[in-house]
């Protein structure tokens, strides 16, 4: 199908709908566009046994961290590249990573690491880097959807959820945002995410609240009035006749009426609901409390899940950059501090906060049984440059699109494995490149979705992406 967005209905009820939904105090974006979230979600059983079959979280670690100092150490490498950290042994024989990464070093045998991510040309600018990888394509044109939409669009739920939510939308400098991040590109609007919390509204505060879509427009008694009142006003509705575009009305009402009054896309968002010791595993940061929130949302049924890898402040410190820079670390030459001290734009900082929220993932989708259907891709849009910058002051790494590296785990990917190799200083691709499109068709892979699926408009169309599915990484 060319078009991208279902055919429109044109017969008379569209009208009455709407002014019927507005009379009643129920928001558009409650009809399953942007902002519906589950409803009905029973707090007696919790969020089990209720997932979508394939869902994905994608960490985007917003700046691009230095895959020297996480997760492809070259500690033969002289001074002025290796940095001061060293790598360690990890749960699987002859892969190993950073001495901060104390936690995910346990669980290597449940992912694979790719060291041989590169972008085609020198995409050095965190624009145009991010909206490559975001989009699964080498040179994407400008209305490029992002894959969160794409899933959405391609793989729609059948439930009352959203299909795609943001986790912290970045905001500050726009040289952080990709340029449809906070639309669907081509496929319009009607694809685009829910993007939930910011600065001074995540889920590490004790204040945290639902995104205001899904709180009630009017006080329960009164909506419930009002839905009466509707109903008295359309006798088919309230006879139930057996028409079908009655019957379609009366269950978009039904299932608006239940987002806007009940309880259960709000409560998915409470993370206060769960037990102490869980949030304090995850870390009571930005990112680990954002990484507990995304495994309630594909518990959930939430099919598509992008978390800013936005660690916040370090302790003793306020700021610490707009929420999309944490791992931006190029030291005092954009007078971040010290790239490996433990300030807010600090390895020492912002690394073992990635490995606790991340490990608590892992370990919880794992003893859930969600991991082998939730696929969790971790990684910036490019890497640090192998030499660092200004060694004898504040150092720090600049920008690098030749290469750096990415975790990926769940959704059949087999774990325990290390894809690619770069050489003896991290400079460039030494074995087995990996382009943001092969990335892209390796995404599509995991969530059953052919990459060749062509999408558009007008007639137009285009392939989700032209990549290489990685197949080596499944089994």
């Amino acid at each position: 199908m060319s078009q991208s967005h279902s055919p429109a209905r044109h017969d008379s009820t569209r009208i009455t709908r709407r002014k019927l939904l507005q009379a009643g105090g129920i928001g558009a974006l409650t009809m399953g566009l942007p902002g519906t979230v589950a409803a009905g979600v029973d707090a007696s059983r919790g969020l089990r046994g209720i997932a979508a079959e394939k869902s994905c979280i994608f960490v985007l670690l917003c700046g691009g961290p230095s895959h020297i100092d996480t997760w492809d150490l070259k500690p033969d490498a002289p001074d002025d590249i290796r940095g001061p950290y060293r790598p360690i042994a990890t749960a699987v024989p002859g892969m190993r990573i950073s001495e901060l990464n104390t936690r995910l070093s346990t669980l290597t045998r449940h992912f694979t690491l790719i060291r041989s991510m590169t972008h085609v040309g020198n995409i050095s600018n965190h624009f145009d880097a991010m909206h490559h990888l975001l989009s699964g394509q080498a040179g994407a044109p400008a209305d490029s959807p992002y894959l969160g939409s794409i899933m959405a669009r391609v793989r729609p739920s059948e439930r009352n959820i959203a299909n795609y939510v943001w986790l912290i939308r970045c905001v500050g400098d726009p040289v952080f945002c990709a340029p449809n991040i906070g639309s669907g590109g081509h496929l319009g609007a009607q694809y685009m995410p829910l993007f939930v919390g910011n600065a001074n509204n995540h889920p590490a505060m004790p204040t945290f609240r639902a995104p205001e879509e899904l709180q009630p427009a009017v006080e329960p008694e009164r909506l419930q009035r009002r839905r009466n009142l509707l109903a008295s006003l359309d006798p088919e509705v309230s006879a139930g006749d057996g028409n079908r575009v009655s019957r379609d009305w009366q269950d978009i009402h039904r299932r608006a009426f239940e987002l806007a009054n009940g309880r259960g896309g709000r409560e998915v968002f409470e993370v206060n609901r769960e037990p102490a010791t869980v949030r304090e595993r995850y870390g009571m940061h930005p990112l680990g409390q954002n990484l507990l929130l995304a495994r309630r949302l594909v518990e959930a049924g939430v099919g598509f899940v992008t978390v800013n890898g936005w660690t916040g402040s370090a302790p003793g410190q306020t700021g610490g950059g707009p929420p999309a820079s944490s791992w931006d670390m190029h030291g005092s030459e954009m007078g971040m501090g010290n790239a490996f001290g433990t300030g807010s734009y600090g390895m020492g900082w912002c690394l073992p906060c990635l490995d606790q929220g991340l490990s608590a993932l892992f370990v919880d989708l794992i003893e859930r049984g969600l991991l082998e259907r939730t696929l969790v891709v971790v990684m910036g849009e490019f890497g640090r440059t192998p030499r660092i910058n200004q060694p004898d002051r504040m150092p720090g790494r600049q920008h690098w699109p030749n290469c750096w590296s990415a975790i990926l785990a769940g959704a059949g990917i087999r774990g325990g494995a290390v894809y690619g190799e770069t050489d003896r200083i991290g400079a460039y691709v030494k074995d087995r490149p990996v382009r943001v499109q092969d990335l892209g068709a390796t995404i599509c892979h995991a969530l059953d979705v052919a990459p060749e699926t062509r999408l558009g408009r007008d007639g137009f169309t285009r392939p989700i992406t032209t990549g290489t599915p990685l197949v080596e990484l499944f089994g």
